[in-house]
């Protein structure tokens, strides 16, 4: 294994490797010897660009949830076209991907990576999530100012049903992701009423007079 070797973007490689490890074998299987050996690298190298194990999950957690900003961007862009129903399967499918899927439990069981990116940015300690309820949650609330989602629907609770249940459904990787049939069934029961009702002009009858203010 090579120890003096310098690499352009050792990051980026380190990044991969841990990424390798976490959908082949799960967060269990993330240790500096095992993402430095999977990279091809000396351990060194991964301490060279990080103070400790730790900071490295930080930096590659980070990294992946600034990746889902792509997929929050088309969700915006889809805003008044198509369908609501539609656009929000689609939207659940990419942000739910393997990779931040796998990222999920290795937040959840690591107090200490939950502690620091708690620190690094509002919302870090649910990181993946926060970026998918975020991403919902504002393309919810467009639909509901173009008239396309009934007025008096609560945001915050349907955002809350879609991020739990989207990350529910793609939550098992084995044998494989939710086809987008499932997906569709799903997201069809939350946002079904709202939409109809929006077409009518009519109440829902199932609205809540006080949205979340944290969502809403």
């Amino acid at each position: 294994m090579p120890t003096g070797v310098h690499l352009r973007d050792a990051r980026q490689r380190l990044f991969d490797a841990a990424e390798v490890l976490l959908l082949r074998d799960g967060p269990n299987a993330l240790t500096s010897r095992a993402v430095t050996e999977q990279a091809g690298v000396a351990k060194g190298v991964l301490h060279r660009h990080f103070s400790d194990f730790d900071d490295f999950l930080v930096a590659l957690v980070l990294d992946r949830a600034t990746g889902l900003e792509a997929q929050s961007a088309e969700l915006t862009a889809a805003v008044g076209d198509g369908s609501v129903a539609d656009n929000l399967t689609t939207a659940l499918t990419s942000l739910f991907g393997p990779v931040p899927v796998a990222i999920i439990p290795l937040i959840t069981f690591r107090d200490e990576l939950r502690r620091r990116l708690r620190a690094a940015l509002p919302g870090g300690g649910i990181a993946i999530l926060s970026q998918a309820t975020t991403a919902i949650s504002e393309y919810l609330s467009a639909e509901r100012a173009r008239g396309r989602i009934a007025a008096e629907a609560d945001i915050g609770s349907l955002t809350l049903s879609l991020v739990g249940g989207g990350h529910l459904l793609h939550a098992d990787r084995e044998p494989g992701p939710p086809s987008r049939a499932t997906v569709q069934k799903f997201v069809d029961g939350v946002v079904a009423d709202v939409v109809r009702r929006a077409d009518r002009g009519g109440p829902t009858q199932n609205a809540i007079s006080s949205p979340s203010r944290a969502t809403d």
